[in-house]
C-alpha cells in the first residue's frame, strides 16, 4: 500500500470522448486500490466531458506552468509515486518533482508514441515510405529523452515496445507493456445484444481533435463511402464524436447518407445499433479505442493495418484488414451483407479480448512491477546511465526556460514595475 500517488495530466480525463481518457481512468482506479490517497492535477481547464474524479475519492488540483508554487505543493503532498500524462507533461514537471521529491517513483504514461504517429502523418502527406524519413526528429528525441528520464514508462502497444527496444535500443527494464484492459466478468454476452438483422447501417466514432480520426473521416467521405453507397444505396454512415461542430457543417450530407451525429452519451448504443464499424485509419499509433470498443460491443469492423496494430493479427481480426480502398469497400460490403460472415467475425471479438487484454492478467503484473521498482529505486536509477546524462545540468533546457519565464513573470507583476512608455 502506497501513501500518496499524484497524477499530472495534460488534460482532465474524458473517458466518454477519448480512448486516452479511458486509459487514464483505468490507471487512476488501479492506484486508488493500492494507495491511501490519489491526487490529480492539471494546467488545463475542465471541459464539458471531464470525468468527475472527486466522485471516486480523488483529490483534484489546478496547477500552472512555470510556477514555483508547484514546488511547495508537491512537497506538502510528498507523494510516493508521480505519474506524468504524456511526455510534454514530463518535460514541464519532472525536474520539479525530482528536485523536491527525489525519492518519488516517476512513471511516464506515453498513451501512444507521439513521434511514431507524427512520422506516419508526414509520410502520408509527402507520399514517402516511413523508413525514408529521418526518424530522429525533434519530437522523437524529446519523447525518447522523456522515457530515459523516467523510472518507468507505460507502453500501450506491443508494436511500440518492439520499436523502442529493437530500433532505439531502449532497455526493456525501463518499459512496461500495459494495454487497454477489460475484466473477464465485464465481457458482453453477445447473445443479449441486437442481432445481425436487428442492426442497420455503418458507424464510426472518434474525438475530432485527434488528427488521425479527422483524416480517417475525410478519407471515408471522399474515397470509401461513395463506393459503398453505390453498392448499398439505402445504407447510411453515422459518424459519432465530440468537438465536431465545424466538420458537421462541412461534411454532413444526408442526401448521400453521410451523417455527422456529434457526441453520443452511450458508446454501447452507438456500436450495437449499427451492423458494422468502419475505421480507415491512414496513420496513428498506440491502440485504437474505437476498434477496442467494437470488440467489446460485438460489432465487426473493417480497418487498416494501422488500425489493427497492437490489437490482433490481421488474420484473426473480427472483420477485415485492408489498406487498399477498393478492397476495403469490397470487404465492407461483404461483411455487411452476409450474416454468416458477420457472425464469424463477431465470434472472434471475445477471444481477442480474453487472450490479449485481460485485466486479471495485466493489473497484477503492473502492481508487481511498481512494487519492485519502488523497493529498489536507487539501484534501478544507478543502472540508467543515459538518464543520468540527460539529467546533467547541460541538458536541462526545459528547466532553465521555465525558470526564465518564472523570473520574467515575477518581474512583470512587480508593484515597482514602471509603466511602459511605448
Amino acid at each position: 500500500m502506497y501513501s500518496k500517488v499524484v497524477f499530472i495530466g495534460l488534460v482532465w480525463p474524458e473517458p466518454d470522448t477519448t480512448a486516452a481518457g479511458g486509459r487514464m481512468l483505468q490507471l487512476i482506479r488501479f492506484f486508488l486500490d493500492c494507495s491511501e490517497e490519489v491526487h490529480f492535477a492539471s494546467t488545463a481547464l475542465h471541459g464539458d466531458y471531464s470525468y468527475p474524479l472527486e466522485d471516486l475519492g480523488v483529490h483534484v488540483h489546478s496547477i500552472e506552468l512555470n510556477d514555483p508554487g508547484f514546488d511547495r505543493w508537491i512537497v506538502d503532498i510528498a507523494p510516493d509515486i508521480v505519474v506524468f500524462d504524456r511526455f510534454v507533461i514530463e518535460e514541464q514537471f519532472s525536474w520539479r518533482v525530482r528536485e523536491n521529491c527525489p525519492n518519488a517513483l516517476r512513471i511516464l504514461d506515453t498513451e501512444d508514441l507521439h513521434f511514431l504517429r507524427e512520422s506516419r502523418r508526414i509520410s502520408l502527406l509527402t507520399k514517402t515510405a516511413q523508413d525514408d524519413r529521418e526518424t530522429l526528429d525533434d519530437i522523437a528525441l524529446r519523447e525518447l529523452a522523456s522515457i530515459y528520464r523516467s523510472d518507468l514508462s507505460l507502453i500501450i502497444s506491443e508494436a511500440e515496445v518492439k520499436l523502442l527496444t529493437d530500433k532505439f535500443q531502449v532497455p526493456v527494464n525501463m518499459l512496461h507493456y500495459l494495454p487497454f484492459m477489460v475484466s473477464n466478468d465485464g465481457l458482453m454476452d453477445f447473445q443479449s445484444l441486437p442481432s445481425f438483422s436487428e442492426r442497420a447501417d455503418f458507424m464510426t466514432i472518434g474525438n475530432w481533435k485527434h488528427q488521425p480520426n479527422k483524416d480517417s473521416v475525410h478519407f471515408l467521405k471522399n474515397e470509401i463511402w461513395p463506393l459503398i453507397r453505390s453498392r448499398l444505396p439505402k445504407a447510411q454512415m453515422h459518424i459519432y464524436g465530440a468537438y465536431g461542430s465545424v466538420e458537421k457543417s462541412n461534411l454532413h450530407d444526408p442526401k448521400n447518407g453521410f451523417l455527422i451525429e456529434g457526441w453520443i452519451e452511450s458508446k454501447r448504443n452507438a456500436f450495437t445499433s449499427h451492423r458494422l464499424c468502419l475505421a480507415p485509419l491512414r496513420f496513428g499509433a498506440g491502440l485504437k479505442g474505437k476498434l477496442f470498443d467494437a470488440l467489446r460491443f460485438g460489432t465487426p469492423s473493417v480497418t487498416t493495418s494501422v488500425g489493427v496494430e497492437g490489437i490482433a493479427n490481421p488474420d484473426s481480426w473480427s472483420g477485415f484488414v485492408c489498406d487498399e480502398p477498393e478492397k476495403f469497400v469490397e470487404q465492407a460490403v461483404n461483411l455487411y451483407s452476409d450474416e454468416n460472415v458477420w457472425l464469424d467475425a463477431q465470434s472472434r471479438s471475445k477471444q481477442i479480448l480474453i487472450n490479449r487484454f485481460s485485466q486479471e492478467e495485466f493489473l497484477p503484473k503492473l502492481g508487481n512491477r511498481v512494487a519492485a521498482l519502488h523497493e529498489k529505486l536507487n539501484t534501478h536509477r544507478s543502472q540508467n546511465i543515459t538518464g543520468a546524462l540527460l539529467w546533467h545540468h547541460s541538458a536541462q533546457s526545459t528547466k532553465y526556460l521555465s525558470k526564465w519565464i518564472e523570473a520574467k513573470n515575477k518581474n512583470d507583476n512587480s508593484p515597482n514595475q514602471k509603466p511602459s512608455t511605448n
